[in-house]
């Protein structure tokens, strides 16, 4: 049986002449692969910088037909908005137009003292609906005469009016916010052909002596 001496560890066997320098390892010199690396990392590099500035074309031109897109919806849908209005108006103009001969009756009936009773009540809730939707009456007497608004029905002269001037109104008038459904049907009265203002007498008679005055008064014999 062999006994082992302690505090004695075993070590490999070395060849004799061998230096025990030689048994350690060596630093491996740098290979050409591993010079050429920075090369490589380099064109690498500017690889992903041109795949960048691409990724940033695209998302330009991409933001740019998003905008225009949502230019083009904005448009559309204010469109949209404005036909829609237009369409509610002139269904609205056309509904008020259909019912001017019942308010016509209404207003004839009112004045012959016939707005009575449960006819009164329907009368003036059927008015307060109309007003409601925007349907507005016009026409007075006294007002000047204007082709765009009035329709001259019947026509004569009077002395005391220096325009043409509604003296009477035979129909009142309708409008739905800027438009006229119906124009007031009236009667004009012109000035009297020829006719000229005459200027009271205080004015004249002031302007005579303002004249007398500034010639140094009239001539004597």
């Amino acid at each position: 049986m062999t006994e082992e001496t302690p505090g004695f560890e075993e070590k490999p066997d070395v060849p004799s002449g061998a230096n025990t320098d030689d048994a350690e390892p060596q630093a491996a010199a740098p290979s050409p692969e591993a010079e050429a690396a920075p090369a490589g990392d380099a064109s690498q590099d500017a690889g992903l910088v041109a795949q960048l500035d691409q990724a940033r074309s695209a998302l330009t031109e991409r933001t740019a037909d998003l905008q225009r897109l949502q230019a083009e919806y904005q448009n559309y849908r204010r469109r949209v908005e404005r036909d829609r209005a237009a369409v509610k108006e002139v269904a609205v103009a056309n509904l008020l137009t259909e019912l001017l001969p019942v308010l016509d009756d209404i207003g004839r009936a009112r004045e012959h003292g016939e707005l009575v009773g449960g006819f009164k009540s329907v009368a003036e809730s059927l008015e307060t609906v109309a007003a409601k939707m925007g349907l507005q009456q016009f026409g007075k007497e006294g007002e000047p005469f204007d082709p765009t608004i009035h329709e001259a029905l019947m026509h004569s002269y009077a002395p005391d009016v220096t325009e043409t001037t509604c003296v009477a109104i035979l129909q009142p008038g309708y409008r739905f916010g800027e438009r006229t459904i119906r124009p007031a049907r009236v009667a004009v009265a012109e000035p009297q052909p020829g006719a000229q203002t005459v200027k009271p007498a205080e004015e004249s008679g002031g302007e005579a002596a303002a004249d007398d005055k500034e010639s140094g008064g009239p001539d004597e014999g």
